[in-house]
């Protein structure tokens, strides 16, 4: 029960306490002023009536007598008007029967009013000639105490319910603060930091309500605290303070995870772009000249690669610079190798400090398992045969062992996805998530989407997807894909929870958006809960449309996650502001703890302390091995996902 709803009723009581002693106490006063009235009036009747007799009584004229108590009686109220003799004899007497109108029996019955009597002597000359008795009638007292108790019951019901009405309107105002307070603590719950700025007069509320703002400021400070403490930690491990780019141990942990996936249909690429006469150009133009030539360097870097899905960029050491890109094919990382280089080349022309052969790029693509150390040694090898073709020259070297694959470009891609737009021919794999507390309970399933060539080949979303973006067919596909997952809705519910993975360019899409939501409605109410997926980086790239797709899909009873959580450079501050259901650890620091418990660790356990700040769950992707198992079981991560549960397997399985 509300605190308002206490007190209107606590008012209420002490209302009916008031008018019941009131009532008790005007009843009791009014019927004794009533009987000493009544008892006055038979009196005095008495009195006058037998001093008026007496002479008539002298002369023994009865029928004037009659006639004088007839008048009398009629005129007032009486119940008996009697003269006896001195044996007691009636002379004359009047009596009337009791009825009392408008008084219910009931009210009668309760007050029991007593009907007062009196007597006068009635003489002849100096002799008794009689005794004239006479008894009130009690009629007109009750139907005045019925109409007065009446009358203040109904002030009392008037008045009561007008101090009800303006009491309660005064408590709404009075404990506003407090309901305020309330939804400042749910707000709290929420990750939410509000504070009132608007203090309540009431002394006792206004201390309460400036120590919930201290409160509410020192949580929201603490949860700032935290989410910088994992950001140094990110920045110090992994980051270089100079570009604002990976480092090398950032590099070594991205590229290790990508090449070690199990995956069958593997392809990407390394870029090494070395910046030549570096020491040159910090000797003409001092260090900071340097240190600006690197900057433009990396950012020109970002600048090219943003439209890519997974891509890690790092500044090795001086002038080398690593660009990695996995789920990327040959033509596609040509393109982009020659603008980096052209791009990179015309910042000589800014500054006559820099030289004109200011950098050469070297680089390898493949389409197959391989190691780091060979991707390097290849990559190195084309970087060096670069610097000897010439100033600013390039050259990507190709390792493969599919022949076909070197003559799959944008038009063949393009007519195979056409087809698959088409046809709506893609596949749904799932892959289960395991909660890390009991391994026997499912959290959810992701499902995955292939397609299958027409060698029969099957071809992950990780190597088509990245082409649809680059070929901007991405939200087509996308609506194809969750075509086949609404199609499978029936079989999906016994599931419960899925995620799916959807690109944050498809919501940039506004007719794709609601088609999303229109199909979401269509789903019944007790139907598959779905978890739109999607990449941090993407995300923190399209936050404000993401943000409001995760606000309608959650007003639908679905929600929104977020993969390769970390990857990014990105402020953990928009966590806030998009409460994504879960977020899931970069595989990069899933695979760095097989051999580094230490920094690296203790930057999990901060990226996982800001989540669960937050209420979002924390899931660890990539997870192969008991030992990753145990590790992340003891960093209290919510729930693990990986080869060592289970492979991606066909819907019907």
């Amino acid at each position: 029960m509300t605190l308002h709803r206490q007190l209107f009723i606590f008012t209420g009581i002490l209302i009916s306490i008031l008018f019941i002693g009131v009532w008790v106490e005007k009843l009791h006063s009014t019927r004794s002023f009533l009987t000493l009235q009544l008892e006055s009036h038979a009196q005095d009747t008495a009195t006058s009536l037998g001093l008026s007799l007496s002479p008539i009584m002298a002369e023994n004229d009865l029928p004037t007598v009659d006639t004088m108590i007839n008048a009398v009686f009629d005129r007032g109220y009486y119940k008996i008007i009697s003269l006896r003799d001195t044996e007691g004899k009636v002379i004359t007497e009047r009596i009337l029967n009791v009825e009392i109108a408008g008084v219910p029996n009931w009210f009668i019955n309760f007050i029991s009013l007593d009907s007062p009597s009196a007597d006068a002597l009635v003489m002849a000359n100096w002799n008794q000639a009689g005794v004239l008795y006479v008894e009130s009638h009690p009629g007109l007292a009750y139907r005045t105490i019925w109409e007065t108790m009446i009358r203040i019951s109904v002030y009392f019901l008037l008045a009561g319910s007008a101090i009800l009405i303006l009491g309660s309107r005064g408590l709404h105002l009075l404990l506003k603060p407090l309901k305020r307070v309330e939804l400042q603590a749910e707000a709290i719950c929420r990750r939410e930091y509000q504070i009132q700025t608007t203090l309540p007069k009431t002394r006792e509320l206004r201390h309460v309500v400036e120590s919930m703002n201290r409160m509410t400021s020192q949580v929201r400070n603490m949860f700032a605290r935290q989410a910088k403490v994992a950001e140094r930690l990110r920045q110090k491990a992994y980051c270089d303070d100079l570009t604002g780019l990976g480092n090398r141990r950032y590099f070594n942990s991205q590229v290790e995870a990508q090449l070690e996936t199990t995956e069958e249909d593997v392809q990407g690429a390394l870029l090494m772009l070395q910046i030549n006469n570096l020491k040159e150009v910090n000797d003409a133009g001092g260090f900071k000249a340097g240190d600006d030539l690197l900057k433009k360097v990396g950012n020109i870097l970002q600048d090219e690669t943003k439209i890519l899905k997974n891509v890690a960029l790092a500044r090795l050491t001086g002038g080398d610079f690593a660009i990695f890109m996995s789920q990327i094919n040959s033509n596609d990382v040509n393109e982009i190798a020659e603008k980096l280089i052209t791009n990179v080349n015309k910042l000589a022309l800014e500054n006559t400090c820099y030289s004109s052969n200011l950098a050469h790029l070297g680089g390898a693509s493949y389409e197959q398992h391989l190691t780091r150390s060979k991707l390097l040694a290849e990559a190195d090898n084309a970087l060096q045969s670069a610097r000897q073709g010439g100033p600013t020259k390039w050259l990507v070297k190709q390792i493969s062992e599919d022949e076909d694959s070197a003559i799959r470009g944008k038009l063949w891609w393009r007519e195979t996805l056409d087809k698959v737009l088409k046809s709506g021919e893609i596949v749904l794999y799932h892959q289960p998530v395991i909660s890390s507390c009991a391994q026997e309970t499912i959290v959810h399933h992701e499902l995955l989407s292939r397609i299958i060539l027409d060698s029969g080949k099957i071809i992950s979303a990780g190597i088509f997807v990245p082409l649809a973006e680059r070929l901007e067919l991405i939200s087509k596909l996308d609506k194809v894909i969750l075509s086949r997952v609404f199609e499978e809705q029936a079989f999906l519910t016994t599931m419960q929870t899925i995620a799916v993975n959807v690109s944050p360019s498809s919501i940039s899409d506004p007719s794709f958006v609601q088609w999303v939501l229109s199909k979401l409605k269509e789903l019944p109410d007790n139907g598959v809960h779905i978890i739109f997926e999607f990449p941090e980086f993407g995300a923190v790239q399209h936050l404000d449309i993401v943000k409001e797709f995760s606000n309608n899909v959650q007003n639908l009873g679905h929600s929104i996650g977020l993969d390769h959580f970390g990857q990014s450079f990105s402020n953990f501050g928009y966590l806030k502001s998009l409460r994504p259901k879960y977020v899931k650890i970069d595989r990069g620091f899933t695979k760095e703890l097989e051999t580094d418990h230490g920094d690296s660790g203790f930057f999990i356990e901060a990226l996982a302390g800001v989540a669960h700040s937050l209420d979002i769950l924390v899931i660890a992707e990539g997870v192969e091995h008991e030992e990753q198992k145990k590790i992340f079981i003891e960093m209290n991560i919510d729930a693990l996902q990986g080869y060592f549960f289970a492979k991606p397997l066909p819907l019907t399985s």
